[in-house]
């Protein structure tokens, strides 16, 4: 998982104007730079996000052909227990038949209970689940999903984190299935990034503000692979990053590259009465995709991607899990 190369952008922005101009940046550090790779090669991936049916499905996956954008992963945000059967399996069917990851929400969160806290200025639990009914839901859009062969799962608590990582040991949903964990609870710092990968993360998302050298500082203690949106939607910040895309790369690889959508309201719980909306925002996410590569290769730093096709994260810490 690891490589003793470290990755250096070939040209920054602005870089030979700017030299030419005696208003260079300092050379690299290559000491900043992350040593890991994804298993089979390459140091990032991409990720369409918020994608919340075979309708915005459709629309990703065609898009992405008109524009040659390549895709690793598709993730949806609404959970699992907002699907029918055989929306999911539409799906899993034309994900799988261009060797895509698909990546389900799990069940309840705190958002969305009856619990106040999460209305006050402060937030309170955020979007954890409530209670132990609240677990018993994600457990059962674990199960449910991975039956009707979905391979990812996107949680947003650390005990449903570590429940699920526990069935997966005990083979009640499969081994191969990968945990994501989501930006709204992502860690900030090396300590919680690391616990979260002990906990059974298999790739870790960080909410969008943090700074190169806070990448810098969680891969000096882990590995696991990290989410981060390029683009973050207005309610994680509405940060667009574009500029940094090589460098977050070189600090943060294996990164998984998000594009995500500033100034566009929020679609979760998605339902039939916000289909145009929905299905615009699908087709725009892959053109801002499109836009970050294209400064990837006007850089000269498009190289290292990982494998299309590829998903597993390779050798990870985790805590013992009981008997």
């Amino acid at each position: 998982m690891t490589t003793d190369a470290s990755a250096t952008a070939a040209r920054r922005p602005g870089e030979q104007a700017l030299t030419a101009l005696g208003l260079g940046a300092p050379a690299l550090d290559p000491a900043d730079a992350s040593p890991h790779t994804f298993p089979g090669g390459g140091r990032w991936r991409t990720e369409i996000p918020s994608c919340e049916g075979p309708e915005a499905l459709a629309v990703v996956l065609k898009e992405a052909s008109r524009l040659d954008v390549p895709i690793h992963r598709i993730s949806q945000g609404s959970g699992v227990w907002m699907l029918t059967d055989a929306e999911i399996t539409e799906m899993v069917e034309a994900t799988g038949e261009r060797d895509i990851e698909l990546c389900l929400f799990t069940g309840p969160r705190g958002t969305w209970d009856i619990g106040g806290s999460t209305r006050t200025d402060s937030r309170g639990a955020g979007l954890r689940a409530r209670g132990h009914d609240a677990v018993a839901g994600c457990v059962e859009d674990a199960v449910r999903a991975t039956e009707l062969g979905v391979q990812c799962l996107l949680v947003a608590d650390e005990g449903v984190l570590w429940t699920l990582h526990r069935a997966r040991a005990a083979g009640i949903i499969p081994a191969e299935t990968t945990l994501k964990l989501s930006a709204l609870i992502g860690p900030v710092n090396p300590a919680a990034y690391a616990v979260y990968e002990n906990l059974g993360a298999d790739s870790i998302n960080v909410p969008s503000d943090l700074t190169l050298d806070h990448l810098t500082e969680i891969r000096r203690v882990s590995a696991a692979p990290m989410d981060m949106y390029i683009e973050a939607p207005d309610d994680l910040g509405g940060y667009v990053r574009m500029y940094e895309v090589a460098e977050l790369i070189r600090r943060g690889a294996p990164l998984y590259l998000k594009f995500g959508l500033s100034k566009a309201p929020g679609i979760y719980p998605y339902g039939h009465h916000m289909r145009d909306l929905t299905l615009n925002t699908a087709r725009e996410r892959v053109r801002r995709g499109r836009l970050a590569l294209d400064l990837l290769a006007r850089h000269g730093a498009d190289g290292d991607m990982a494998p299309l096709g590829s998903r597993l994260p390779g050798a990870l810490k985790r805590f013992e899990t009981p008997s």
